[in-house]
């Protein structure tokens, strides 16, 4: 049997494995009782287990083993909030907060608002949990002149909820997507190591053609994958800031859920 072959068995041997049997987080064969079940070098298993360290089925831990990767949600661009989508995913939503303030816009959020800088905005900074475990890093402000007392009363539950009661119906919304590196702050709060691959997502979303919230995120790329659903190509929106590799609606991203 060629080498080629042997490695496919491996392989595909594995994946069966993590699909049916192994939980996340459990740890695979060795290589050397691989090597025996096979009967090939260790060469072979580990160009098996790196194939499948590469799609991110496997996960390797230095000094510890291959453990089964964490399960990736797919983090479909639709026109909810976080909380509406972990719920969606049979998951609890929780929320710490760093940051809840009114101060004024900064240039880049103004823009974003279709505000004069300087206008006062509500701004939330926190930490986004899915059943206790940390998930994303969210930034967003939204035009105190259209939202008076979001704050009132502490950060509400839900942010698009609470624009909902006030009949400010968040229908529309514009997504780029990018990929990057988390800096010290995001990984700590993240629970990740410093450099390590995160999803930045900056969005508008807005009722009718009226910007509502400006909220820039920073999504775990070990428990994320992007979902994109296509459609007939309609008049595409321009992209903010000049080029960008956007995952971005061409137009608007569906009814809101719930």
């Amino acid at each position: 049997m060629g080498h080629s072959l042997k490695y496919v068995r491996v392989r595909d041997y594995l994946r069966s494995l993590v699909t049916h049997e192994l939980e996340p987080g459990d740890v695979i064969p060795s290589e050397r009782v691989l090597c025996e079940r096979f009967g090939i070098s260790r060469m072979t298993v580990r160009q098996a287990v790196d194939a499948l360290v590469v799609e991110g089925l496997l996960v390797r831990e230095q000094g510890r083993g291959t453990f089964v990767a964490p399960t990736k949600m797919d983090m479909e661009v639709r026109l909810t909030s976080f909380g509406e989508e972990m719920r969606r995913r049979g998951m609890e939503p929780s929320s710490h907060v760093l940051v809840a303030e009114q101060a004024p816009a900064a240039p880049d959020v103004a823009d974003a608002l279709d505000l004069q800088p300087g206008e006062p905005v509500h701004h939330l900074h926190r930490v986004r949990y899915a059943d206790g475990t940390p998930m994303a890093i969210e930034q967003a402000w939204l035009p105190v002149a259209l939202v008076p007392n979001l704050l009132a009363d502490g950060v509400p539950e839900s942010v698009y909820g609470d624009l909902r009661r006030r009949g400010l119906e968040p229908d529309w919304g514009e997504d780029t997507v990018a990929a990057s590196e988390a800096d010290a702050e995001d990984a700590e709060h993240l629970g990740l190591r410093p450099g390590a691959a995160v999803l930045r997502v900056e969005r508008r979303t807005f009722t009718g053609d009226v910007a509502l919230v400006y909220s820039r995120s920073a999504y775990r790329a070990d428990r994320y994958v992007l979902w994109v659903p296509l459609r007939q190509p309609r008049p595409a929106l321009t992209p903010r800031g000049g080029a960008v590799a956007a995952a971005s609606a061409a137009g608007p991203l569906g009814k809101v859920d719930g």
